[in-house]
Order: structure tokens, then sequence, then C-alpha cells
């Protein structure tokens, strides 16, 4: 494996001068954080609105008898040797 010392040592003598130029109290997420931040909101936004949309359609309400959810009387049943759906 290559000596990673040389080039660590390269990238750290041309990226500490260009940091030091940066004052750290003006520095700030500018444009491009606002964009990010916005398209995540308008994202957030629409999700919610897809899920409550979603939501209201699903019923809640269960039938008493199970048998009578999936259309079968009390004499029709499945015998134990018909494959299984799924």
């Amino acid at each position: 494996m290559p000596d990673m010392s040389a080039s660590v040592s390269l990238a750290m003598t041309h990226l500490v001068p260009l940091a030091k130029e940066v004052d750290e109290n003006k520095v700030t997420p500018g444009v491009l954080g606002f964009i990010v931040f916005a398209a995540m909101a308008v994202a957030v936004w629409g999700l919610m609105k897809s899920m409550s949309k979603h939501m209201g359609k699903v019923d809640f309400k269960e039938p008493a008898n199970p048998e009578e959810a999936s259309g079968k009387g009390a004499t029709e049943k499945t015998s134990p040797a018909s494959p299984a759906k799924g």
C-alpha cells in the first residue's frame, strides 16, 4: 500500500491556509442550504398530505363475523387439500 502520509501532508499544506482565511463567525449555510432545507420541507408536507388522504380512505370497522367478510357462508368450507393463496 502506498505511503499516505505524503499525500495527507500535501493536502494539509494547501487546505490549512484556506481554512485560516474563513472567519468562523461569518460562516452560514448560504443559498444552497436554504434550497435543500426548503425542498425537504416541501417533500415532508407532500408526504403528510398524501398520508392524510390515504388514511381517510381506510375503513376501520370490522365485521362482526369473519365468515361474512370473506363472502363464504357456513355451508361452504374449503378442503384442507386446497392450495394456499399467497
